[in-house]
């Protein structure tokens, strides 16, 4: 059963018979939004090229990116699918980017992910998009937190794992930010630590 997660809702890891996840998807999904009347006629199509990065720290320092010119991490723990520059029918994720637990460096202790117009297009130019939290092992969805709503912010900060007690966890984030890259972000990623 799938959560539409809330800004700083905090759910667990684990399937219901409390076994925790192994594997992890975390999906981006977006269309840019149509132009319409003359608008449309005169610039085509919205282009909005949206990107999903994965920041993985110890403690406040960052030990590695996976984003799409850096598509697999240490050991392969953590790996990007690859770069839309388009977005999607709405057909299913965009980019994603897997988690393997079982493979991820110990002194990891959060992963926080990210998404950010590359081409500087704000949110107010596309629409339906989201990030979703997937069992890698079975496909089945298991919290889904929605971006869309518009605004002048060209990036988001999604959503964080953490391992707590040696168990991991999501937490929602959303926090509109400004920035082409996950460079940009930094500072604000900053304060979810």
């Amino acid at each position: 059963m799938s959560i539409n997660l809330t800004k700083g809702q905090r759910i667990s890891l684990t399937r219901s018979d409390t076994t925790p996840l192994s594997h992890v998807r975390m999906g981006l999904g977006w269309r840019p939004r149509v132009r319409t009347g003359f608008l449309r006629k005169l610039m085509g199509p919205t282009a909005a090229d949206l990107d999903a990065s994965a920041v993985l720290y110890a403690g406040r320092r960052v030990v590695e990116v996976v984003y799409f010119q850096h598509l697999a991490g240490i050991f392969s723990a953590v790996k990007h699918s690859g770069d839309n520059r388009t977005g999607g029918d709405g057909a299913g994720d965009d980019e994603a980017i897997t988690v393997d637990f079982t493979r991820m460096l110990a002194e990891v202790d959060q992963i926080v992910f990210t998404v950010n117009s590359f081409t500087g297009a704000n949110f107010d130019e596309v629409e339906n998009a989201y990030c979703r939290l997937m069992d890698d092992s079975t496909g089945a969805e298991r919290a889904r937190y929605t971006l869309s709503g518009g605004g002048s912010h060209t990036a988001q900060i999604m959503a964080k794992v953490c391992r707590i007690n040696g168990a991991w966890q999501l937490t929602a984030i959303g926090e509109p930010a400004s920035g082409a890259t996950f460079q940009d972000l930094l500072p604000s990623i900053d304060r979810h630590l």
